[in-house]
């Protein structure tokens, strides 16, 4: 089973079902919402699953345009607008509101098929150098790192460090493991230096930074528990 989970909201059960039936044979996993309403009330409790949104703009109870910016107060989960209209206004209007993709009906659901997966390769690679750790959230590609949604400033060897811990998370190690492997192996300098950069990310981690423990005779961990 494909474990990407797609939300088609329309007040159209044939439109539903159509883009339903085509995305199952694919092995998507499909949540539906037929108004605006019901479309936040399942967006709130399925929020952490949910991969992609396709969602129509003429609906009762709440347009989509209503809907669009609830979940962009919360959530940057990529949004495909389908919409009977065409014309330029309302699309650029969408793009502001943090569209991903706009495409017009009637649409060949090959069509739909190719930007789904196209916005979905883009968003899941970004999302694959994200990393989270309880709230320590590293980005490699920018590399920086946010503590429950605020970033903080790392100098790049403590960023380094920092990394490195992450990436071996529950191992521990030694501080000649972490000199050789973080200031390389030309490095000849006073272990001691690992601590004072270790003190200082605790620091900087707040609460987090209990997560780093001391391996009495030996080095550090990082271990949530």
């Amino acid at each position: 089973m494909n474990n990407i989970t797609v939300l088609i909201v329309d007040d159209e059960q044939r439109m539903r079902k159509l883009i339903k039936d085509f995305l199952l044979t694919k092995d998507y996993n499909i949540l539906e919402a037929e108004d605006g309403e019901k479309a936040v009330k399942v967006f709130e409790e399925n929020k952490d699953k949910i991969n992609l949104i396709l969602l129509d703009v003429m609906m009762p109870k709440l347009d989509g345009w209503s809907v669009l910016r609830k979940i962009r107060q919360e959530s940057n989960v990529p949004v495909i607008m389908l919409t009977a209209r065409g014309e330029e206004q309302d699309e650029l209007f969408g793009f502001e509101l943090g569209v991903d993709e706009y495409i017009s009906k009637p649409f060949s659901p090959k069509i739909l098929l190719a930007r789904i997966e196209a916005i979905l390769k883009r968003t899941e690679g970004e999302k694959e150098k994200l990393k989270d750790y309880d709230g320590i959230e590293i980005n490699e590609e920018g590399r920086t790192v946010k503590v429950d949604g605020k970033q903080i400033e790392l100098s790049l060897r403590e960023y380094e460090l920092l990394k490195y811990l992450l990436d071996n998370e529950n191992i521990a190690l030694s501080r000649d493991k972490i000199l050789n492997n973080v200031w390389n192996y030309d490095y000849y300098g006073d272990s001691r230096t690992i601590d004072s950069h270790i003190k200082k990310i605790r620091h900087k981690l707040g609460k987090k930074g209990k997560y780093i423990k001391t391996m009495r005779g030996i080095g550090y961990k990082f271990e949530i528990k």
